[in-house]
């Protein structure tokens, strides 16, 4: 476990992170590494992914918009109209060239931290899952079963979590992105079949 660079960039994430996003951003790290420990996935790997998921986050939009175009990050109209939802592809791009981070599997956890996508590594669930439900989440819906459900059932609960998301999404009319929606479509199947194929075991 690289502890000193652990902690060196709590400390550079501590100056650029209000206060609220920084507890979040620890609850995140540790939270993945329990899921980690959990389900046999690499926990250093976990625990810098979570650290660095939000580094973007409190950029200011303008400037997310301004860095993502320079960089020839893609821009969609809904990431357009709502730039916070670029904190993850533009967190992806400064783990590597700010923080250091080459590993790819550590990069995309990021980038896809808030729409999910199809085919999603076990990182990749794991830093998904751990931004919703970490322990000083107190406003996401079903936020107890979820927690339950987590460690016992990783791909039942982030489709709980997406289905959750699309419901909230709709109730509020906010515009969805077109991603999350692929992810919520790949994921429906995928339990529909893993059902299905449960059901002929039995």
């Amino acid at each position: 476990m690289d502890k000193e660079y652990l902690e060196h960039v709590k400390k550079q994430l501590e100056k650029k992170l209000n206060s609220h996003r920084y507890v979040h951003t620890l609850g995140v790290m540790y939270t993945a590494a329990s899921l980690a420990m959990r389900y046999d996935c690499d926990v250093e790997a976990a625990m810098k992914a979570g650290l660095l998921h939000d580094c973007a986050k409190c950029i200011p939009n303008k400037e997310k918009i301004s860095l993502c175009e320079k960089q020839g990050i893609s821009i969609s109209d809904v990431e357009l109209a709502n730039p916070g939802l670029l904190h993850a592809k533009l967190g992806a791009y400064l783990a590597e060239s700010e923080y250091g981070i080459q590993d790819k599997e550590i990069l995309h956890a990021i980038e896809v931290h808030t729409t999910g996508c199809p085919e999603m590594t076990l990182l990749d669930k794991i830093i998904y899952i751990a931004d919703f439900m970490e322990p000083y989440r107190d406003e996401a819906p079903n936020l107890s079963d979820v927690r339950a459900l987590a460690f016992v059932d990783l791909d039942a609960c982030l489709f709980r979590i997406l289905k959750d998301t699309m419901k909230y999404l709709q109730s509020k009319k906010a515009p969805v992105d077109s991603m999350t929606e692929t992810t919520y479509d790949y994921y429906k199947q995928y339990m529909k079949t893993r059902k299905g194929e449960q059901l002929c075991k039995d």
